[in-house]
């Protein structure tokens, strides 16, 4: 058995010239899932990734994870969230976009921080099966317990309706358009070029004065740098060298 972790590319992934995480890269990765499929019975996948506190996949998660199964992972599991998701059964490969927290041991204010679920995964002559046990983290003691009753059956009756939106990808895009309304103004202000001023008492009163800084030229740049794949390369390399610097 194999197993693989991925991890999108944030603080912590390795670099050529550092240690770190597994760094997501759909080139690297499928050679991997390849590579260990030729020399391994079952191939199991674990990705760290997903929008936090948000209880579904993005529609480019969702391709991209349902991509790893096609290339011969036997099953895809998620986390990262620290919010349960949804499941759905990719041409017989079972892909979980998320578990949520199991033992996290600092407090928040978000109810989903408390709630996570076991993955069971049984291999019995050659067929991979799995199954989910919902879980309960105390919030003051951190004492992790298994649910039972109608806390269980809650759980999983959140799981179902997720699963029925994950299942069409039209109603997945929609919950997607959704939830990027609620973050437009979030992210409006990390491209701001106010992010830049160190005093958040000035960044505070800015932003309570509606002044971003923003115009459409200026965001248009920013999309082409993020989205042309040889913008995005100068750009890693520019910011690494000045962070270095």
């Amino acid at each position: 058995m194999a197993i693989l972790n991925f991890c999108e590319n944030e603080w912590s992934i390795a670099e050529d010239d550092s240690p770190g995480a597994n760094p997501m890269d759909i080139i690297d990765n499928t050679n991997q899932i390849k590579e260990a499929k030729a020399s391994h019975d079952k191939v199991i996948v674990i990705v760290h990734g997903g929008h936090e506190y948000y209880n579904l996949p993005s529609p480019r998660m969702q391709k991209q994870y349902r991509f790893y199964a096609d290339q011969g992972a036997d099953i895809v599991v998620g986390h990262h969230t620290h919010c349960i998701s949804g499941n759905e059964i990719h041409n017989g490969v079972p892909i979980y976009y998320s578990l949520g927290n199991f033992l996290f041991t600092s407090k928040s204010t978000i109810e989903d921080w408390y709630t996570g679920l076991v993955l069971e995964v049984n291999i019995e002559k050659g067929n991979l099966t799995s199954k989910l046990h919902p879980v309960e983290q105390q919030k003051e003691t951190f004492e992790l317990s298994l649910l039972i009753g109608k806390k269980r059956e809650d759980i999983l009756k959140r799981i179902s309706k997720y699963n029925a939106i994950i299942e069409d990808e039209e109603k997945l895009k929609n919950e997607w358009d959704n939830y990027v309304d609620t973050k437009y103004d979030v992210y409006l202000n990390y491209w701001s070029p106010f992010s830049f001023i160190s005093n958040r008492y000035v960044r505070g009163v800015l932003n309570r004065l509606g002044i971003k800084g923003l115009n459409k030229k200026g965001i248009a740049l920013a999309l082409n740098l993020m989205r042309c794949e040889a913008h995005v390369d100068m750009s890693k390399e520019v910011n690494k060298k000045y962070l270095k610097g």
